[in-house]
């Protein structure tokens, strides 16, 4: 970690840090991410055609440590940019998607929670345009809009490894209880967001 020297105290032998290229694109963050992108259709194909719970639960499980790492390691190397930005919720959304909706598939989860979740992303998408309408930014995302992210993302490793066996059972409880707070979180972040927008 470099420190922060007096103003007017830089010596010869002490550059000034550059500024953050926040357009940079070729970062391992970025590659993380992708990465991470990746493992969607891989996910659904382990899932929905072999029936290979137990790897598609490993991809699940990967997908959710990515999302951790490649936030600290963009900014323990100074790397974060704009499009690690734009691509890290928006790749959130398509797991979270992709897992309802294959777990709805497969019967695991009822439809009505599918529509639920797409429902509340529809009105955000127009709560955002209402925002960048008027003030020409995005939404800032909240600690509890990535604690309701976190609680969805990992309520459905455990659904999905859910069964008769006591394993499985145990399994469903837990998935569920992480459901029912990602959802209760994922509505109320939804409020703040549009208060924010409609108050812009």
């Amino acid at each position: 970690m470099s420190s922060v020297e007096p103003q007017g105290q830089h010596s010869a032998d002490s550059p000034i840090q550059p500024k953050q290229d926040m357009d940079r694109i070729l970062t391992i963050p970025n590659g993380l991410t992708l990465i991470r992108a990746l493992g969607i259709p891989l996910f659904l194909w382990l899932y929905l055609g072999p029936h290979a719970n137990g790897l598609a639960f490993v991809v699940l499980v990967l997908g959710a440590a990515t999302d951790y790492f490649d936030g600290k390691v963009a900014r323990a190397l100074n790397q974060v940019s704009r499009l690690g930005a734009a691509m890290d919720p928006t790749i959130d959304r398509a797991y979270i998607a992709a897992t309802v909706i294959a777990l709805a598939l497969r019967g695991v989860i009822p439809w009505w929670l599918v529509l639920l979740l797409i429902a509340r992303d529809l009105w955000m998408a127009v709560m955002l345009t209402i925002k960048k309408v008027r003030t020409g930014e995005i939404f800032e995302v909240t600690f509890l809009g990535k604690a309701a992210t976190f609680n969805l993302l990992y309520a459905f490793p455990f659904l999905l490894l859910s069964g008769t066996s006591f394993l499985g059972k145990v399994c469903e409880i837990v998935g569920w209880a992480f459901v029912i707070w990602g959802i209760g979180l994922y509505l109320w972040t939804a409020l703040q967001y549009s208060i924010d927008a409609l108050r812009s």
